[in-house]
């Protein structure tokens, strides 16, 4: 009644009812008419800052106290194609800065970073506890799948959000991301904001309302904390899929001049830059042009390259992969894709690019699903381009032929074609420190 009526809760107060909730003692009822009073009336910063802080100790928190250095994570609300953490933690680990990140798997058009790095033969997400803080110390990166018990109060007040139509509320989302990550224990922690049409934030201003509440909630909690907000209308780099984005993620970490690049590249190049120079500021004192040269040299250097097959190497993987990514998984058809008219590309529906790889089977539609690694798309024009009918648009790889058609069919209907050329938008839309 009291946030019906647009009241604030004290401290005490959302403490009884999260804590409430998740131990059984407050029914899904009571709860859901909560929740939806707060979608509609909102939560301040203090409230919001609370309410993160008691989902993040409602299960584990990851200690890391005996990791040496200040700790940096990055987080990313999701898009198509994104693959930035396989460039921007080994350039940061290469600079002797420590990574100590957990990452889940994917549910939905896309695997997560857990999956991906399971297109690597060997490599092992499930190690233990001291064998993670011992790599981070002896190696600067460790990566691992999340525990089952870290901020289960999330997990079940989102699984109700979800099924009650009270998702999209921004204390809510907020609290939700940053619960996990503040639970994770590192010390800085940068975000990547996405917005666009392969976004859940559609337009800018809400991206940029999302990322104010997370930096907000960062900071009252003791870290620093970034929030960059990055276009995603239209996919992430060129290639959408498993193992076809760890492959364009070591194809950026090979490379040594960082100027004359593919457009689609010098997008993914972008975001990963400006993601490892903040998370660099986060952890140093250094001035933003200063870390983005020096992580600009841990790519052209090879270091980068170098500390990412060193990373797998430490996880059981195949570091041979890392320098030869064409030992990656491959699917069995790879068929050119052509636009039925010419033009210009205009628009990308992002989340419907998505959905291609899915039903080629490189995401998961149930938690039970089986990812296939080795299908997705490589995309050669981008918005802005212009298209012939004679020019491969994209390629689909796929390994069952029956969906290939269908496939095709939905990924050239994603786009729109003018006749007049369409500026692309900018990648970075701003920076909320």
């Amino acid at each position: 009644m009291k946030k019906r009526n647009g009241g604030v809760h004290s401290k005490d107060e959302i403490r009884y009812i999260v804590d409430g909730f998740t131990n059984g003692d407050i029914p899904d009822y009571q709860m859901s008419a909560w929740l939806m009073c707060v979608y509609f009336n909102g939560m301040n910063k203090e409230e919001t800052l609370e309410l993160t802080n008691t989902m993040a100790d409602s299960g584990d928190r990851l200690d890391l106290s005996r990791i040496d250095g200040i700790k940096v994570d990055k987080h990313s609300t999701g898009g198509v194609g994104d693959k930035t953490t396989f460039i921007v933690a080994p350039i940061l680990a290469s600079l002797g800065v420590p990574i100590a990140k957990m990452s889940g798997r994917g549910l939905g058009h896309t695997g997560g970073t857990i999956d991906k790095l399971e297109s690597i033969e060997g490599f092992n997400v499930s190690i233990s506890e001291n064998e993670f803080i011992d790599n981070v110390n002896n190696i600067k990166l460790s990566l691992v799948g999340q525990t089952g018990n870290l901020a289960p109060a999330d997990k079940k007040i989102y699984a109700l959000r979800d099924v009650t139509a009270a998702v999209d509320s921004l204390p809510l989302i907020a609290s939700s991301i940053m619960s996990k990550k503040l639970a994770a224990g590192a010390d800085v922690i940068v975000l990547d904001v996405k917005c666009g049409s392969g976004a859940f934030m559609k337009d800018e201003n809400s991206a940029s309302a999302l990322a104010k509440t997370m930096v907000d909630i960062g900071n009252g909690a003791g870290r620093r904390t970034y929030g960059i907000i990055t276009d995603m209308n239209e996919p992430l780099g060129c290639k959408v899929g498993n193992a076809l984005e760890l492959y364009e993620a070591i194809e950026v970490l090979k490379l040594n001049n960082l100027d004359n690049v593919d457009y689609g590249i010098k997008r993914l190049l972008e975001v990963s830059l400006t993601l490892a120079a903040y998370m660099l500021m986060g952890a140093s004192s250094v001035s933003y042009d200063e870390a983005r040269r020096t992580c600009e040299e841990a790519i052209t250097s090879g270091k980068a390259l170098d500390k990412f097959a060193e990373f797998v190497a430490a996880q059981g993987g195949n570091k041979d992969m890392i320098y030869n990514p064409d030992k990656l998984p491959k699917a069995r058809y790879i068929v050119p894709v052509y636009m039925e008219k010419e033009g210009y590309i205009a628009s990308c529906n992002t989340s419907e690019v998505g959905m291609v790889n899915l039903i080629l089977g490189g995401g998961r539609e149930t938690k039970e699903s089986k990812i296939d690694l080795a299908v997705g798309i490589d995309i050669r024009k981008h918005i802005g381009d212009y298209v012939k009918v004679d020019e491969v648009f994209a390629y689909i790889h796929a390994d069952d032929e029956s969906i290939i058609e269908e496939a095709k069919q939905r990924l050239i209907n994603a786009y729109k074609l003018s006749a007049e050329k369409v500026e692309p938008e900018k990648i970075i839309k701003g920076v909320v420190e």
